[in-house]
């Protein structure tokens, strides 16, 4: 593959930062990664820009069809006043296996994280420094040919965007009330459960709209067939400590491979504690409750990190999980792996990558 060169244009005019509590996703930095796929030329043309709107055909296949990927991750700024990135090697490959279902023409990783390498050096000043802060890095592809037809596109782009954002969800690191979900479906074997597309959200709005009216923070998922085994929060992998033991769904082709799932079950492995990828059942999940031995529960998640949960509700019951409290596991976890992207922890993984500044 060809060594590109990434053209930088400058924004003239800069925007105000943003000042008090930050929402999560509303603003974002003045300047943007993006590079086109044509068949005849492959990804070329790799540019940071200044922030700007897209210009697309109606009728791009994105619009009608859907066919788009994306990713998530997060840069910090470390006490020592460097900024860095928390295995951003990961995000790249997953977007590739997610460019994979959705017939979207792979982009050399290497190329990718250098490009988001000199993003951040240019908006580094956009990394927020307050507790808990972070600037939340959005790669993306979309399909642009202007075609009907229902086939792969022929045309792609590939951006990077970035926004300054504080905590995810309003409770923090304390604890959430999840409900789970008997009635919708998000994604089944053989579908695109697996790679992060935008329809596996969209999927998952009616029944997210549903139970926040009813005060809870996120849906769990059922698998699609049998409605009975666990699967992910709508934003989270998720976990429990059952009798002392940690267990996690299975990877299982509708599940997506969470970069911090990944991370937690290495650190739990590190701590030499008891931790099994394997099939659970909402069932299992209401015994463990009933007979005490529900210890905890938590979701993980780049956006949230941790969150702990604090109760689960499923067919009219409600399981009160640790007394509705953050569990030891999910507190040390969360210090753990907040620690090592914000450089007050040792990294004993190599999962931080620095980015050199301007």
């Amino acid at each position: 593959m060809k060594v590109q060169t990434i053209k930088v244009t400058y924004a003239e005019n800069r925007k105000p930062k943003p000042t008090g509590q930050l929402e999560f996703g509303t603003v974002f930095t003045d300047h943007m990664f993006v590079m086109e796929y044509t068949e005849s030329e492959g990804w070329h043309d790799p540019e940071i820009v200044p922030y700007q709107d897209l210009v697309l055909d109606p009728a791009a296949i994105i619009f009608h069809y859907g066919q788009t990927v994306f990713e998530g991750l997060k840069a910090y700024i470390t006490e020592d006043g460097d900024a860095q990135l928390f295995r951003p090697q990961k995000n790249f490959a997953r977007l590739n296996h997610s460019n994979e279902r959705l017939c979207i023409p792979k982009i050399d990783e290497e190329l990718a994280l250098d490009a988001l390498k000199q993003l951040l050096a240019i908006e580094k000043d956009w990394i927020p420094t307050d507790e808990g802060t972070s600037l939340y890095i959005r790669p993306f592809i979309i399909a642009t040919e202007p075609y009907l037809g229902v086939a792969p596109s022929k045309k792609y782009k590939f951006m990077i965007i970035l926004s300054p954002v504080g905590a995810y969800y309003k409770e923090g690191i304390n604890p959430v009330k999840i409900a789970v979900e008997n009635n919708y479906v998000r994604a089944v074997l053989g579908g695109t459960g697996e790679a992060k597309t935008a329809g596996n959200y969209a999927a998952s709005l009616m029944a997210q709209e549903i139970v926040s009216k009813e005060g809870f923070a996120q849906v769990l998922w059922l698998d699609g067939v049998e409605k009975k085994y666990i699967e992910e929060v709508g934003s989270m992998n998720v976990f429990f400590k059952i009798n002392g033991e940690l267990i996690t769904p299975q990877l299982n082709g509708s599940i997506l491979e969470g970069v911090t799932r990944d991370s937690v079950i290495q650190l739990l492995k590190h701590w030499n504690l008891p931790v099994v990828e394997r099939r659970i059942s909402m069932k299992e999940i209401e015994e463990a409750a009933e007979n005490g031995t529900l210890e905890e529960a938590f979701g993980t998640g780049t956006a949230a990190v941790i969150s702990p949960i604090g109760q689960l509700t499923w067919e009219g019951k409600d399981f009160i999980i640790n007394d509705g409290k953050t569990g030891d596991i999910a507190k040390k976890l969360y210090d753990t792996l907040t620690g090592i992207q914000y450089g007050r922890m040792e990294d004993p993984f190599n999962w931080t990558v620095t980015v050199d500044a301007k």
